[in-house]
């Protein structure tokens, strides 16, 4: 009997060793998904603050690796998703207004039309897609220009993070050499 359940498990972890053999993991993706919060969940709050996120943005990052951004590998004048793979996502929990335009709680999609000197950021009510291909103006809930603020050392991997001016939250898209800020007030 103990030699029939020896073979037992022997057979067993032989078919699941194999089985697990047969699983192609994907590689690690060049452009890792990240997310933002605001407010930054990775601070560390007292007990009486309430830490639950106001925004949360998801984009993948891409690296610079050398290459010319802005420009270039990212055209002037072109829509671009704020990322690479899939479109970013920008997720409200609470109303926001921006640019006087007000945002219902939601989530949506981020994409830009860079400029050299100033970008167009758009909030879009699209989900679900991949780049800026199937990209549909008409779903557009807001768009706004804000200027470009030049930085001297170098962001290798595009890079979200929110800053604060009094009551308006400033939602910093940064990559290469290159900066912009989109202030969203939280209702």
């Amino acid at each position: 009997m103990k030699k029939l359940c020896l073979l037992a498990v022997i057979l067993f972890t032989a078919v699941t060793v194999q089985a697990q053999d047969v699983v192609k993991f994907a590689p690690l993706d060049a452009s890792p998904v990240d997310i933002s919060y605001f407010p930054n969940k990775a601070v560390k709050f007292k007990k009486t603050d309430n830490p639950s996120p106001s925004i949360k943005v998801t984009y993948a990052r891409p690296s610079v690796k050398g290459r010319v951004i802005f420009g270039d590998l990212i055209k002037y004048g072109e829509v671009w998703r704020v990322g690479a793979n899939e479109n970013t996502e920008i997720k409200f929990y609470k109303p926001a207004t921006i640019n006087g335009v007000a945002v219902p709680a939601g989530t949506y999609s981020l994409f830009a039309i860079p400029e050299k000197d100033k970008w167009t950021i758009i909030i879009n009510k699209e989900l679900d897609l991949w780049g800026g291909y199937a990209y549909d103006e008409s779903k557009d809930l807001v768009r706004v220009s804000v200027p470009v603020k030049p930085v001297s050392t170098t962001i290798e991997a595009l890079s979200i993070a929110f800053t604060t001016q009094g009551a308006v939250t400033n939602l910093v898209i940064g990559w290469d050499k290159t900066t912009v800020e989109l202030p969203i007030t939280i209702k």
